[in-house]
């Protein structure tokens, strides 16, 4: 028999102020019913014996090695920069005065 029933649904609806048509809850009805019938299944096989676990692979964070690499030059840096003066980027005033 199953534990999620059109009642419960629109009961559901009114506590989460949500306000569902009557396709709506039964097409809820039978998502929810599913969803509680895969937690049940999950329930029976999670036992003592097995580790709960978040991820079914271990993650791992991958780092490299902080080395520093060549040097570009000044004109290397500004050569893609849309504008540019006196061998610095020129941007426009953010803060609405002129410095």
């Amino acid at each position: 028999m199953s534990e999620i029933t059109p009642d419960l649904v629109r009961h559901l609806g009114v506590l989460a102020r949500i306000q569902l048509n009557d396709e709506e809850v039964e097409r809820l009805t039978g998502q929810l019913d599913a969803i509680v019938d895969n937690i049940a299944k999950v329930s029976q096989v999670a036992t003592p014996d097995v580790v709960a676990t978040s991820h079914p692979v271990a993650l791992e964070n991958v780092f490299r090695a902080d080395v520093p690499g060549g040097e570009l030059s000044r004109e290397q840096v500004l050569q893609n920069a849309p504008d540019a003066t006196e061998d610095r980027f020129r941007v426009t005033a953010i803060l609405g005065e002129e410095q």
